[in-house]
């Protein structure tokens, strides 16, 4: 978890709301780790294991976004455009199934 709850973006200089991460190993379409919401859980993590229950597809930017919750944990599209806001406002996107 590179930006957990609570933290400062680097180059924006927003809080993050909640904890933000990448999953290891994996590549996006814009060549970086795979990013990832953590829903559900309010605490900042370091690393966190959950169900992906979405993809934030960005449709101007080759950038999709997992949505990560606790096992047995679910969230509306509406309560997910609301979680993610914070930063999504900037982008295009749909909530993917």
């Amino acid at each position: 978890m590179d930006r957990p709850m609570g933290s400062k973006h680097p180059k924006h200089g927003f809080i993050y709301p909640v904890n933000y991460g990448y999953i290891p190993n994996t590549l996006s379409g814009d060549g970086e780790e795979l990013d990832s919401y953590v829903l559900g859980v309010f605490e900042p993590l370091q690393s966190f294991t959950g169900t992906c229950i979405a993809i934030i597809h960005r449709i101007k930017d080759n950038d999709d976004k997992l949505v990560v919750v606790p096992e047995n944990r679910s969230f509306t599209d509406d309560e997910i455009r609301v979680l993610t806001e914070f930063q999504e406002r900037f982008f295009e996107s749909e909530i993917i199934r």
